[in-house]
């Protein structure tokens, strides 16, 4: 059975990989734009050392966000993923602009590219590399919560896309339509905006406490009242810190159970919702059911009222 432990190594993994292949590109399209000039590929190889930037700030945001609470953070640092990610958004956002502006520029003033055959040759290595790349963080995904993680997937399926635009341009110019060259860089700045609007969506919404999808929100409340001791729950409340889920909530039981039946019963309600969210951290307020009097803060009162609404 796979371990927290195991989650955590794999995706220190990941970011790792992710480092070496944008190290990689960064080498090879410089290397090649230096010899040819062509705006597609500056435009990519430009994205690729933000990419080595990004990915190695996620390299210390992923174990920075991994460590036990400690003194100063009660409740963690899982939050070191989200500020991360939207440092890398602002990142992607110039990159986008620069890009744009270099792409303007030589549509206006077209020159032609050297050197073609071997952008075709880095193009493709880049596509390679990027792919796998992107299947090994979706493989991740699958299992570790990880916006970190998340944010540098939807980047590099963002480089992806603009490799891909990268060599039609650097083709197409090849057969002698210069200008398709700067229209490529055009798109690619495009894919980057839009990617950087995905990544700041994202890493924004652990950042202001958005609640858990619907979804999983059923399944907690499924998993509490799967026991009939857990009669209710109300004022569920949950919110993401990078791997790490906060869940919050006031179970109702039966007013004339004994304090160590209820406990019981509630300890066993934290089991089933952790077999769902391994990673979860976990508080659960038993009631008496029909004699508890409201209370819970500003915020527990504003909730029940809502609640009550609906």
């Amino acid at each position: 059975m796979e371990t927290a432990e195991d989650r955590r190594r794999a995706t220190r993994n990941v970011t790792l990989i992710s480092i070496g292949v944008a190290a990689t590109l960064v080498t090879i399209k410089l290397v090649v734009w230096l010899l040819g000039r062509s705006d597609a590929l500056l435009a990519s190889a430009s994205d690729s050392g933000l990419d080595l930037f990004a990915s190695t700030m996620n390299f210390f945001a992923v174990r920075w966000a991994a460590a036990p609470p400690d003194r100063e953070h009660r409740f963690g640092h899982g939050k070191g993923e989200a500020f991360a990610s939207l440092l890398q958004a602002g990142l992607v956002f110039a990159s986008a602009a620069v890009v744009g502006e270099e792409a303007v520029r030589h549509l206006i003033h077209p020159h032609p590219i050297a050197f073609e055959g071997w952008g075709v040759v880095v193009m493709v290595i880049s596509i390679v590399l990027t792919a796998g790349l992107v299947f090994a963080q979706t493989r991740l995904l699958r299992s570790v919560s990880s916006v970190a993680v998340s944010a540098d997937r939807t980047h590099f399926a963002a480089d992806l896309a603009s490799n891909a635009i990268a060599l039609v341009a650097i083709v197409v110019a090849w057969l002698g339509l210069v200008w398709a060259d700067a229209l490529g860089g055009l798109a690619v700045a495009g894919v980057l905006l839009w990617g950087a609007v995905g990544v700041f969506r994202e890493a924004s919404s652990q950042l202001l406490d958005h609640e858990l999808p619907d979804e999983d929100r059923r399944r907690i409340v499924g998993l509490m009242t799967s026991d009939p001791a857990i009669r209710h729950v109300h004022q569920l409340r949950t919110r993401a810190s990078g791997p790490i889920v906060h869940i919050q909530m006031h179970a109702d039981l039966d007013p004339d159970m004994t304090l160590e039946t209820a406990h019981k019963a509630v300890v066993a309600a934290e089991r089933r919702v952790l077999t769902a969210f391994p990673d979860a951290d976990i508080l659960i307020h038993p009631d008496p059911e029909g004699r508890a009097e409201p209370h819970g803060g500003a915020f527990g009162e504003a909730l029940q009222r809502a609640e009550e609404s609906q």
